[in-house]
């Protein structure tokens, strides 16, 4: 009975990530149960044994593709990289996190399907996102709460908005210098610089 239940939690985590992943990458409305299913190799039938109803699954997929900059924070603490803010710019907005949305942050993603998306879902994001800004506060250099609390939710708006104008961007021209000029102007306005000016 033991295994019975380890295996139905490693089943179960299993079928959360492939979620998690492909909503990222084709939406909430754009991968379907049976894809879903065929792909963690189970029986559309046991998807119910896992979940209550689609939206089940949504929260915890949505909810399973968020906490990746506190994991790199408490890695740091515990000897792994340091994370400071001009770094955690430069891993949100590069070309790679541009065109792997599966593995990516889950708000440049599916923001606006989180916003029609149910309560519980829309809760989680909320608790996220309030998560996410003080995170990104903490990093800020300065004294000011207020002020650090402004500029962080400037920088994940800036951040979520730039990722994902440089998706929908076909010129890859454009999009690049879209990751790059954000990343430029929300590094330059942490540290007290003049918007776009180097010193």
């Amino acid at each position: 009975m033991g295994y019975s239940k380890a295996q139905k939690a490693r089943t179960h985590k299993r079928i959360v990530a492939i979620a998690s992943r492909r909503f990222r990458e084709k939406g909430l409305a754009g991968f379907g149960i049976a894809e879903l299913m065929k792909e963690a190799g189970l029986t559309v039938g046991g998807f119910y044994k896992h979940f209550d109803s689609r939206d089940d699954l949504v929260s915890e997929a949505v909810s399973a593709g968020f906490g990746g900059w506190k994991s790199r924070v408490d890695a740091a603490k515990s000897g792994g990289p340091a994370v400071s803010y001009e770094k955690l710019i430069d891993d949100y907005l590069n070309e790679a996190h541009r065109d792997n949305p599966g593995t990516g942050c889950g708000f440049s993603a599916l923001a606006p399907e989180i916003a029609r998306s149910d309560k519980r879902t829309r809760a989680l994001a909320s608790k996220q996102i309030g998560d996410d800004i003080q995170l990104i506060a903490a990093l800020l250099p300065g004294k000011d709460k207020r002020t650090a609390r402004s500029r962080a939710i400037l920088t994940f708006s800036a951040l979520v908005g730039a990722l994902s104008l440089a998706r929908a961007a076909s010129d890859e021209t454009l999009s690049r210098e879209i990751l790059n000029t954000v990343a430029d102007l929300l590094k330059d306005s942490a540290q007290g610089h003049q918007p776009g000016k180097r010193v």
